[in-house]
């Protein structure tokens, strides 16, 4: 079992954030996240996205974002739980809350804070009648370690940012050809990551084929083989170890729905009177994932409110200590 002080659900940029307000009072965070690296959507989905409205950043790039809160929080040594989706929450008789994954991981902690952005982010999947029986057996929505797939059979489908990654990466570290299908020629990555993946196919590391897509899938126990179709019907077989459809992530709010919180319009209700705390004390809900009167869906917001409700867990977990807080320019940071 997992023991923290701040048990933090989401990994999106005000997660991250909460650890370093929670490190500033000397509270330990771990922090469950149902994508296989911190970010959240900033990093699976548009690391390469303009951001402009961060203080004292004219503009910065969502990837950069994320890496500079995981530089800033490194002090306080949060520990994480990745690519597993909070699943059920328990209240114990000392008032503090097991939180349960889908891989069965055990957390406990007298403080949640979900930080879900729009909710766990489920993989959209392609409708193909066999899918269910190859997933885990070669098919994959994530990866969470690439070192598994090194110099395997790779056939990436999808044209964003993350399929465009996950191509080059394979490529330039596996002895495979890597295999990169698209609906289109239009790509919606990175123009930096679309012409190393042309100059790669090249080198004949990446074979790339455009308008086609994945139609069937087959093998007895395990995915051994797709068919890809183009857009003239023709059907072509590719001999594969495993295939990552990479279409992108639904934010659902999932299984938080069922754990008796106040819900409106898919977010969940919070005190923004006070410190963003749910209809259940010790849970509080900051950034996008909550809602309030006049709530504005900003990455600025969501760290003021994380701010906030980190005080209030103060005095949950330490209900005979006073905690002044000071300017960190007087305070420093001071990592455990």
């Amino acid at each position: 079992m997992i023991q923290t002080d701040i048990l933090i659900i989401g990994a999106g940029p005000v997660g991250l954030f909460t650890v370093f307000e929670a490190g500033l009072m000397q509270l330990r965070c771990h922090i469950i996240d149902s994508i296989p690296q911190p970010g959240g959507q900033l990093k699976e989905i548009y690391p390469k996205k303009p951001i402009y409205d961060i203080p004292g950043f004219p503009s910065v790039l969502a990837g950069d974002l994320i890496d500079n809160l995981e530089k800033q929080i490194e002090p306080f040594q949060p520990g994480y739980t990745l690519g597993e989706r909070a699943e059920d929450i328990e209240k114990l008789e000392d008032q503090s809350f097991l939180v349960t994954t889908n891989e069965g991981t055990l957390h406990k902690a007298p403080v949640v804070i979900i930080a879900g952005g729009l909710g766990s982010f489920e993989a959209r999947k392609p409708k193909l009648d066999s899918l269910s029986f190859y997933e885990k057996k070669g098919v994959e929505y994530m990866i969470k370690d690439p070192n598994l797939y090194l110099d395997k059979k790779i056939v990436i489908s999808g044209g964003g940012d993350s399929a465009l990654d996950w191509a080059l990466y394979f490529a330039q570290k596996s002895s495979e050809k890597i295999h990169l299908i698209h609906r289109s020629d239009s790509f919606r990555a990175h123009k930096d990551s679309v012409n190393n993946v042309y100059a790669l196919q090249e080198k004949r590391k990446i074979e790339i084929h455009t308008f086609s897509e994945v139609t069937n899938l087959k093998g007895k126990e395990l995915l051994d083989e797709i068919e890809i179709t183009n857009k003239e019907g023709h059907k072509t077989l590719i001999a594969t170890d495993y295939w990552f459809p990479l279409f992108g992530l639904s934010p659902k709010l999932g299984p938080l729905s069922n754990w008796g919180l106040e819900i409106e319009k898919n977010a969940i209700v919070v005190d923004n009177t006070l410190d963003y705390q749910t209809n259940i004390p010790g849970i509080f809900a900051v950034g996008d994932v909550n809602t309030y009167p006049r709530k504005l869906k900003l990455i600025l917001c969501g760290f003021h409110e994380a701010t906030l409700a980190v005080q209030s867990a103060y005095k949950i977990i330490n209900p005979e200590k006073r905690f002044t807080m000071k300017y960190t320019t007087v305070q420093g940071i001071n990592g455990f």
